[in-house]
């Protein structure tokens, strides 16, 4: 079997350029809302304009993608979100970190689908392990960002974020300087697909990618409300610390980059509607007894199959929706890569409304609830039709 291509690789760090930007920004409120007296209010639309332009136009820019290739969105991307990161170090202006915020979800709905949809193209018949590995990039982003920007808020100097701007244009500059190879690698890649199947006609399948969006759905809400309210879990329902809530968040997102890379290696030897299905049906008593635990050790142990459930499935996900829409895969790598974490953003604060009503525990009841949906539609999702032999 082949090594992935060394490109592979190179758009798994552009994807963590954009990303760490993206995990930055929340990290940055309590700085703004201390600095520049922002109500909560204020520094929750913050993110909802960046989290919102993203998800929108990520399938948009995907879209277009397809219709007319435009290689150097790649580097453009994570130029726009270091830039947007720098730019918020001088300013205090709300409405000018408003515009640097939905600008950074800008560039990174700029760089998802063109980066995915080129990684489909050069990863051969590895596209599982290829598609896990261009995704630990974007994890590993989310994990990383949050703690730079916070160093440079609260420990450091608020202008060490020109930091995201530095290595954001490093990443950028060697993207655009292997372009040229890498669209020579593309171009070979989709000329050896078309000898390897001649006369083949791409297709949409339309009623299979709508089945499997709503697995996306569910996999995003449990992505987002664990994100959210699993420090409040271990507060105010297991009686810990704050550290150790937040301690518990990082354990999950640190399983996350391991268990995101293994389940692109699984689908690829045992298939990707097996690991799709299996982390439905093990998200669905993992998450029941996760959200109605009352042990720290249980709760702590159960981190472990609530992140298999969560990011093995990711991989399958962006693999099947490219297959699924055969003539827009583009489109398809901004949905799954755009929806996946920005649906549960919106869910969230109707969770957060029910634990004000009755308790977090009740509230999160939905996350087991969402999960047996998932497991329903991910066994009614059919076997694409260019895999049929």
């Amino acid at each position: 079997m082949k090594k992935l291509s060394p490109y592979v690789y190179l758009f798994a760090t552009g994807h963590f350029s954009v990303d760490w930007a993206q995990g930055a920004i929340p990290a940055l409120l309590p700085y703004f809302i201390s600095s520049c007296n922002l109500s909560y209010q204020d520094a929750a639309t913050l993110i909802f304009a960046n989290m919102l332009l993203s998800s929108v136009s990520q399938p948009i820019f995907g879209y277009y993608s397809d219709k007319v290739s435009k290689p150097w969105f790649a580097p453009l991307g994570p130029v726009l979100c270091g830039l947007c990161l720098t730019l918020l170090a001088f300013t205090q202006n709300y409405w000018f970190i408003f515009l640097c915020s939905m600008f950074s979800g800008f560039g990174s709905s700029i760089y998802h689908p063109e980066a995915a949809r080129m990684v489909n193209n050069i990863a051969g018949d590895r596209k599982g392990q290829a598609l896990g590995t261009f995704s630990v990039g974007g994890n590993a982003g989310f994990a990383i960002g949050p703690m730079v920007a916070g160093a440079c808020a609260y420990a450091f100097d608020i202008h060490g974020l020109v930091i995201f701007g530095i290595v954001n244009a490093i990443i950028a500059f060697i993207l655009y300087h292997q372009m040229p190879h890498i669209l020579a690698l593309v171009n070979d890649a989709n000329l050896a697909e078309k000898q390897a199947h001649p006369g083949e006609v791409l297709t949409n399948d339309w009623n299979a990618f709508g089945r499997l969006s709503v697995v996306i759905f569910v996999r995003s809400v449990g992505f987002t409300v664990c994100n959210t309210f699993i420090p409040l879990y271990w507060i105010h329902v297991l009686h810990t610390s704050p550290s150790t809530g937040s301690l518990a968040l990082s354990i999950l997102f640190s399983m996350g980059v391991v268990i995101t890379f293994l389940g692109g290696v699984l689908a690829d030897r045992f298939g990707f509607l097996r690991v799709l299905r299996g982390s439905m049906l093990i998200m669905i008593p993992s998450m029941f007894f996760l959200v109605n635990s009352t042990n720290l050790i249980a709760a702590t142990l159960l981190l472990i199959p609530v992140a298999f459930s969560l990011f093995a499935a990711y991989s399958p996900i962006v693999v099947l929706g490219q297959t699924y829409l055969g003539k827009n895969v583009g489109f398809a790598s901004g949905v799954t890569l755009g929806l996946t974490t920005t649906i549960g953003g919106l869910i969230s604060p109707i969770v957060g409304w029910g634990a004000d009503q009755w308790g977090i525990p009740t509230a999160l009841q939905c996350l087991w609830i969402c999960a047996i949906i998932g497991a329903i539609f991910a066994f009614l999702i059919p076997v694409p039709k260019a895999w049929r032999h």
